[in-house]
């Protein structure tokens, strides 16, 4: 754990470790996350919204189950009135995942319409699911008939159509409403982030000629799953040409002597909070290449340079046009963003470089109590090494703050 600077009270003192209490009330949490998705229904004149998506139903409720089966198969999904307590269609024993969890009024079984479970009888189990989320506007929202819904068959689409609801787009009032973090968020994000530095520093101690791709990243997730995290949301490390172009998962190339070896954590961690960091770093005992060092100081400079534009009332825009100038020889290869916010999951926004912004860049407004990830992969077209950084931040009154505190690989600095 040398190698990570923190110390294992460090994690424990930021409830990582131990889980017999939360390092915050959770239920202020829970209630917090709650009250802002009610503010944007009502802002929105809209009666209630479905939630399928497992991160949405997560920070509407904090009530999970099988969050990754039941992210892939229609079969649990969550009524959020714009007034009013939740209620959560569940996938099993009824009412075991929400018991003492506040904004809930009741857990009713589910009517799974996706194809494996319904088989021929699809259409008839849609309707009767559409019908029975009609029945809950009425009590909800009166003569209003205006519903978000955040992902779903066409054929359930279909159906809430043909009972006359009227369909809004659901993740626009999520992803706006997790945008904003309170203090006690920070703290559960906090402890996600000290797992994931902890998981790191293994990584570092293992990392040694001779090893897979495969076994350094068992390292990270099973460190994860050790001290209370949830899932990976990817499998990106790579190594030596692998890291050049990016976006290679890990697999079982043996890392050798002088490698590179670049990862990118996305790792859901304690109370479900993502942890997003890129390191990169050289194996074995070598100083790095003079290509090696280039490249890192390449995307140290941008890291740090793009960090310290971001504060309240800087633009999206704004941003874009000011970041960081990438090199040609580094411009096709660029990340895809300079910057995305991160909650429960990579989050709205995503920042573009200005030379996209154009065809697939909006603005929008850097708010106190955001958090993100500041980006930066630089490889060479054409060229065999690559290197990954990045770092996660609170944005404060002042500026920013970092969260993420692994320290950068001095052998290529």
């Amino acid at each position: 754990m040398a190698e990570s600077g923190i110390s294992e009270l460090s994690v424990r003192q930021h409830g990582a470790m131990e889980f017999s209490e939360a390092p915050v009330n959770l239920d202020v949490v829970r209630c917090y996350r709650y009250g802002r998705i009610q503010a944007e229904l009502q802002r929105r004149d809209l009666a209630g919204i479905v939630l399928f998506d497992q991160l949405n139903t997560r920070y509407a409720t904090d009530a999970t189950n099988m969050q990754i089966w039941c992210s892939h198969n229609e079969t649990r999904y969550v009524w959020v009135p714009a007034v009013g307590d939740a209620t959560i269609f569940d996938y099993g024993e009824d009412g075991i995942h929400a018991a003492g969890l506040p904004n809930i009024a009741e857990t009713r079984p589910s009517q799974a319409f996706f194809y494996y479970a319904a088989g021929p009888n699809i259409g008839r189990t849609a309707k009767k699911w559409a019908s029975e989320i009609l029945d809950l506007v009425r009590g909800s929202g009166g003569d209003n008939r205006r519903i978000a819904m955040d992902r779903v068959s066409p054929l359930g689409t279909q159906a809430l159509e043909a009972v006359g609801l009227e369909i809004f787009d659901g993740f626009e009032v999520m992803e706006l409403a997790r945008r904003i973090k309170s203090p006690e968020e920070i703290v559960l994000m906090q402890a996600a982030i000290d797992v994931c530095e902890d998981a790191i520093g293994l990584m570092k101690d293992a990392l040694e000629p001779g090893i897979t791709e495969n076994a350094l990243f068992a390292k990270l997730a099973g460190r994860n799953f050790e001290l209370g995290g949830e899932w990976m949301e990817c499998r990106l490390l790579a190594s030596g040409p692998r890291t050049n172009p990016w976006m290679h998962e890990s697999s079982m190339r043996v890392v050798n002597d002088g490698d590179i070896l670049a990862f990118d954590t996305d790792m859901i961690g304690p109370y479900g909070y993502c942890a997003d960091i890129s390191r990169t770093w050289v194996c074995g005992g070598n100083k790095g290449t003079d290509v090696q060092r280039r490249l890192y100081g390449a995307a140290l400079s941008q890291i740090d340079f793009n960090m310290n534009l971001f504060k309240p009332g800087a633009s999206f825009r704004e941003i874009s046009e000011l970041a960081w100038k990438i090199p040609d020889a580094f411009l096709k290869g660029r990340y895809s963003v300079i910057a995305h916010g991160i909650g429960l999951c990579d989050e709205y926004p995503g920042i573009k470089h200005d030379v996209d912004y154009a065809s697939i860049g909006y603005d929008g407004l850097i708010e106190e109590g955001m958090t993100f990830c500041v980006e930066s992969y630089i490889g060479a077209e054409g060229g065999h090494e690559g290197v990954k950084l990045e770092e996660q931040i609170l944005i404060t009154k002042d500026g920013y703050r970092r969260l993420s505190r692994y320290p950068f690989d001095d052998a290529l600095m």
